[in-house]
């Protein structure tokens, strides 16, 4: 056993590559995007280690021509997640007591081996799974993913060498245990390095987990546990078991081995999830740690003051970037009167050069939404604007799911402050602007942080540095993440750790120590060198 005092370096975000035309990740993404298209993957399940196949398919398609199918995967049934929970235990108490540098020596491994030879393969298969274009592949499933394999692996050293202080004679020591049990790690759609980084994160600090990817990207996850693999991860430490939430769940939340969750999602989903817990409190083990991040209702609010070019960037990329499917996305619009005709304009001509397609065409920069349950979901408020007095959609509003999903970035003009799409996520292409009379500044202030349940992200675009200050102090509680002048969306690992509150979520921090120190359980030690010898005290003396 080495006694050096290992020491992880320094992490820097990894850069992001710009796919140009003539450039070498181009040519390769291109390559890789037409052998993924002409393959077909059988995906199984794989629990410590093995490969199961239960004969339960479901199938990875691409939302933008769902009728090419990528892949069908086995799903997990109630049996499969039992011997997930086994072979998590199993490989427990190995895995907690392999030294730390040298876990962090497999997610550093998974970090480089993701910055070179998996780059192009995990960004073609979140481009076609997810129908995300190749930028937002990039900074998602290679630039975010790498940084929390990095970043976390950093912090890790940091919560081991936080230390309590000694008096003199005694040795204090703090450990950070992992959790006692399996941590259960559900993952969404939108973002592969938040699939990768949920089960990881736990990992890192020595638990093992129970991953269930969404059933609408089991094609990305499918190729991060094949990167795990190639790092070297130990069989057992993570298990991934696509399937059914409501199968899965029933048996991995009531389990006594249930240490902790690590969600994100929909916030009814995640309600779920701890109302089940809390029903079940009395048998577990220890108490589950429930870390979350669900929903939001992401605004921009504008005062008059603001640099129009920059507001029309920051709205048009804030809410259509990814066809509003991020958490952080802009949905609500706050804008003064005196400046909405100008920013109107701006608006109408930037999204009308837009262009709507097949993320094979480099020039889209709109794609489809994942699949026909969210394509519904959004024509259903696309369509109640439409026919309701309260509001004007003067931009898009039209959709097709002819091929793919397809709806169109839209922007919903309401006279009324608290109309259902100002108040309620959507998860799509589809804006909701109020505009208030310039004298009203802080009575909007106030409107916007009551009118909805989230606390996610928001932005505050003024040149004027009293209404900046005003809105930081009104909106204090109103955004996990603000920005000023800057759209809501792309925190960075290490720079903006992200999550909100209220009906957002428990506010963890992922890609920061914050989160990190919900997966593990002090242990305080105390050695005392020349313990006593007499019971008495001194001031116990007769006089």
């Amino acid at each position: 056993m080495s006694n050096a005092k290992f020491t992880v370096p320094i992490p820097s975000n990894e850069q992001v590559l710009n796919y140009a035309p003539g450039s070498p990740e181009r040519k390769e993404l291109k390559e890789k995007l037409k052998y993924l298209m002409s393959t077909q993957v059988e995906i199984p399940l794989i629990i410590g280690g093995k490969e199961i196949r239960t004969g339960q398919l479901g199938k990875c398609v691409c939302p933008h021509d769902y009728n090419h199918i990528l892949a069908e995967y086995h799903k997990c049934g109630e049996e499969q997640v039992k011997i997930a929970v086994e072979s998590a235990k199993n490989a427990q108490q190995e895995w907690a007591a392999m030294p730390w540098q040298s876990r962090a020596a497999i997610f550093r491994k998974a970090a480089e081996l993701l910055a070179g030879p998996y780059r192009s393969t995990l960004n073609a298969a979140t481009m076609l799974n997810q129908s995300k274009n190749a930028f937002q592949a990039e900074i998602d499933s290679a630039c975010e993913l790498i940084d929390f394999f990095r970043f976390n692996t950093y912090y890790m050293e940091k919560v081991y060498e936080n230390q309590p202080n000694s008096a003199t004679g005694i040795w204090n020591m703090l450990e950070h245990r992992p959790l006692e049990g399996f941590v259960f790690a559900v993952t969404p759609f939108n973002f592969t390095s938040i699939a990768g980084n949920l089960p990881s994160a736990p990992a890192i600090m020595g638990n093992t987990v129970l991953w269930k990817p969404a059933s609408s990207a089991v094609f990305s996850a499918y190729f991060i546990m094949k990167l795990f693999k190639q790092a070297g991860l130990p069989d057992g430490v993570i298990n991934f078991i696509p399937g059914s939430g409501s199968k899965i769940g029933k048996i991995a939340l009531t389990h006594p081995d249930l240490a902790g969750v690590h969600f994100t999602g929909s916030t009814s989903t995640f309600q779920s999830m701890w109302r089940t817990i809390g029903n079940n409190i009395e048998n577990y083990k220890s108490y589950p740690r429930i870390v979350g991040e669900t929903g939001g209702k992401d605004f921009i609010f504008v005062h008059s003051s603001a640099d129009l070019d920059a507001l029309n960037v920051a709205i048009v990329r804030g809410a259509f970037e990814y066809q509003g499917q991020k958490c952080s996305a802009a949905s609500r619009a706050y804008i003064p009167e005196s400046i909405w005709p100008d920013l109107r304009e701006k608006l109408l001509s930037t999204i009308g050069e837009l262009k709507i397609g097949d993320v094979q065409d480099f020039t889209n920069f709109i794609n489809a939404v994942i699949d026909k349950s969210a394509y519904e979901s959004i024509v259903e408020y696309i369509e109640f604007a439409k026919h309701s007095e309260d509001a004007t959609i003067i931009c898009g509003g039209n959709y097709s799911d002819s091929k793919g999903y397809f709806i169109e970035p839209t922007i919903i003009l309401t006279e009324n402050p608290k109309f259902k799409t100002m108040r309620q996520e959507i998860f799509g292409p589809v804006i909701t602007v109020y505009v208030y009379p310039d004298a009203e500044y802080e009575e909007t202030l106030h409107l916007c942080d009551e009118t909805s349940p989230y606390s996610l992200t928001g932005a505050i675009f003024a040149m004027d540095r009293k209404a900046i200050i005003k809105a930081r102090n009104v909106l204090v509680n109103a955004a996990g993440n603000f920005y000023i002048n800057d759209k809501p969306t792309g925190a960075v690992v290490g720079q903006q750790p992200f999550g909100g509150s209220r009906a957002s979520g428990t506010n963890d921090k992922a890609g920061s120590i914050l989160n990190l120190l919900r997966w593990v359980s002090p242990r305080a030690i105390k050695e005392t060198f020349n313990p006593p010898k007499e019971y008495k005290y001194p001031f116990m003396a007769k006089e």
